[in-house]
């Protein structure tokens, strides 16, 4: 089991690296490391749990949060019209986006990051990426191609950053932190990750 003690923090150098792609077809140990991220993101829905076994709620995870340079993330989220968005995401690529942006209205937040950070993260508001999906009950791996739009947008486009080392507030305009372009859409939900 995780839990938010496991989670490697902002100073951790390894955060800054680069994931590689995990070999396919997937391995069990690889699978295991999905099916553990999923279970922290599950516990985070319990309240009961997450105040017992210290857990920090979050909508997603990626394996380098955990110490693993692998391109591979959990998301486990609901987006403005109340869907369930749960995937088990490999290897993935935005491989579109559009011009159109987007941001959180509340700003974002990171498992990896415990403190607040003030400013607007803009990010595209359509994303479209290519990646195999684990499914958490068949337990099977299919290629396919996602179309996202607004927070879970928002909240795949935050996972796939840490695949490059990137964290939320790289994007930050530090000259002007609430600045907000004409083409700008906010998005007016409660904090990701």
């Amino acid at each position: 089991m995780i839990l938010y003690k496991d989670i490697i923090k902002e100073d951790n150098e390894h955060l800054r690296k680069k994931s590689i792609d995990v070999a396919l077809p997937i391995s069990q140990e690889d699978i295991d490391i999905l099916e553990l991220m999923n279970q922290y993101l599950l516990n985070g829905y319990d309240d009961d749990f997450s105040l017992k076994d210290e857990i920090r709620p979050g909508v997603g995870l990626s394996a380098v949060q955990i110490d693993i340079l692998k391109k591979m993330f959990v998301i486990l989220a609901y987006d403005e019209e109340g869907f369930s968005h749960h995937y088990g995401v490999i290897n993935p690529k935005i491989i579109s986006h559009s011009e159109k942006l987007t941001y959180l209205e509340s700003g974002e937040g990171c498992l990896s990051v415990d403190r607040q950070v003030q400013g607007i993260v803009l990010r595209p508001r359509r994303i479209t990426a290519k990646c195999h999906l684990y499914d958490f009950v068949t337990k099977e791996v299919v290629e396919t191609t996602l179309k996202l739009k607004g927070y879970i947008a928002i909240v795949f486009q935050h996972e796939y950053d840490h695949l490059s080392g990137i964290l939320f507030y790289d994007h930050i305009n530090h000259d002007d932190p609430f600045a907000v372009p004409e083409n700008a859409i906010p998005v007016s939900f409660k904090k990701d990750e």
